[in-house]
C-alpha cells in the first residue's frame, strides 16, 4: 500500500507536482523507434528500458520502474546500461511487481476474451476506471470525465482515470485529446495512457478467433509501436499497460504482448454487458460516444455512491497502484 498512501499525500498537500509529473513533451521527429531491453541504472535506482528511439539528434529510453509500474522517458546518455534480452530481464527482474504482473497476465491466456489482469486491490472499497477510445466518427462523451471531477473534487483530486487509446483516434480527435490533455494538466484528473492498438480493425461477421488483432495478416508490430509513437508525438506518456481491441486475444497474442514489455489488461466490469463491479474491479466503460449505455450506467453508479464518497469511503484507484498494490510482496 506504500504506492497508495505516497499518492494521496502527494495529491492533497502537493498538488502542483502531480500535474507536473504528468505532463509530456511532445517528440515530433521520432526516428528508429525499436524494442530495446536493458536494465538503465542511475543515482542508485534501476528502471527498466523497454524502448529506445531518436529526436532530434538525441536518444531516449522509455522506462518503467518494475517495482512501483510508473514510466517516464529520459535521454540514454544519462544511464548506465545493460542490454539483455526480454527473457533475461524477467529472471533478473523476477521479483518485481512488474515481472509478477506478467506472469499472471500469461496464467489468465487460455480465454478467447478477456485474458489478463481484470481486477486490483480488493481488499479497497472502490474501482478502477478504465474507458476506451477505440475508432469512432462520434466526439468523446465528455460526461464521463465532468462527472468524475464533480463527484470526486471535493475527496480526490486528480481523479485517476485509465484511457484505452488507439493511433487512429488520436489522429481523428485532435480537438477532443487537446481538452483531455488540458484537464490532465489542471489536476482535474489524472490519465494512465494505455496502448489500445493503432487500427483497432473488427469485422461484424468474423468469429472472434479471426477478429480484432487475431485478424489474419494483422502487424503486431506496428498495432503495438506505431500507438506508442503516436502517443510520443502527441505529448502523452505511454503507459506499462496495453488493452487487446475487444478484448479478444489466444494465447499466442497475450505472450507476444508480454514481449514488448506490456501488461495486458481486462476487465471484470464491463458495464454495458451488464457486468456487475465489485470492490477491486477493474470497469470497462467506453468514452468514444459509441456505448452510451456503459457511460450512463457508470454516472448511475457514482450517484448512487455519493454518501459513500464524500466519506471517502468510496473512491476511484489508479490503474498502477491497483496492478502494483495487488502484487506487491507476494
Amino acid at each position: 500500500m506504500k504506492q497508495l498512501l505516497k499518492y494521496s499525500l502527494l495529491i492533497f498537500l502537493l498538488s502542483g507536482y502531480a500535474v507536473t509529473a504528468n505532463a509530456q513533451v511532445s517528440y515530433l521527429k521520432i526516428t528508429n523507434y525499436q524494442t530495446y531491453y536493458a536494465s538503465a541504472k542511475r543515482n542508485n535506482t534501476d528502471w527498466f528500458a523497454i524502448r529506445k528511439f531518436e529526436n532530434e539528434g538525441k536518444i531516449y529510453l522509455l522506462l518503467v520502474d518494475p517495482d512501483e509500474l510508473e514510466t517516464k522517458i529520459d535521454e540514454a546518455a544519462q544511464y548506465t546500461l545493460s542490454p539483455m534480452f526480454m527473457a533475461q530481464a524477467r529472471l533478473y527482474y523476477q521479483k518485481s511487481s512488474y515481472e509478477k504482473a506478467l506472469r499472471k497476465a500469461e496464467q489468465q491466456s487460455k480465454s478467447i476474451q478477456d485474458a489478463g489482469i481484470q481486477s486490483g486491490m480488493p481488499s479497497e472499497t472502490g474501482v478502477t476506471l478504465t474507458a476506451d477510445l477505440c475508432p469512432s466518427v462520434r466526439p468523446l462523451d465528455r460526461r464521463i470525465f465532468t462527472a468524475i471531477f464533480e463527484q470526486f473534487k471535493k475527496v480526490e483530486q486528480p481523479v485517476p482515470i485509465a484511457l484505452s487509446i488507439t493511433g487512429i483516434w488520436m489522429r481523428q480527435h485532435q480537438q477532443d485529446l487537446e481538452w483531455l490533455k488540458e484537464m490532465n494538466m489542471k489536476g482535474e484528473i489524472y490519465i494512465t495512457w494505455v496502448n489500445h492498438s493503432y487500427n483497432h480493425r473488427v469485422s461484424k461477421t468474423q468469429p472472434l478467433k479471426q477478429n480484432f488483432l487475431l485478424e489474419p495478416g494483422t502487424d503486431v508490430n506496428f498495432e503495438v509501436l506505431g500507438t506508442e509513437q503516436a502517443m510520443l508525438k502527441n505529448g502523452l506518456l505511454p503507459s506499462v499497460f496495453f488493452r487487446f481491441p475487444g478484448l479478444v486475444s489466444d494465447k499466442q497474442l497475450i505472450y507476444k504482448i508480454a514481449d514488448f514489455g506490456l501488461i495486458p489488461v481486462g476487465s471484470d466490469a464491463w458495464l454495458a454487458k451488464g457486468q456487475q463491479p465489485q470492490s477491486g474491479s477493474i470497469v470497462l466503460i467506453h468514452g468514444n460516444g459509441n456505448e452510451p449505455v456503459g457511460v450512463n450506467d457508470f454516472i448511475s453508479l457514482l450517484k448512487s455512491k455519493t454518501k459513500s464518497i464524500a466519506k471517502k469511503q468510496w473512491l476511484l484507484y489508479d490503474l498502477r497502484e491497483s496492478v502494483e498494490t495487488t502484487f506487491e510482496g507476494k
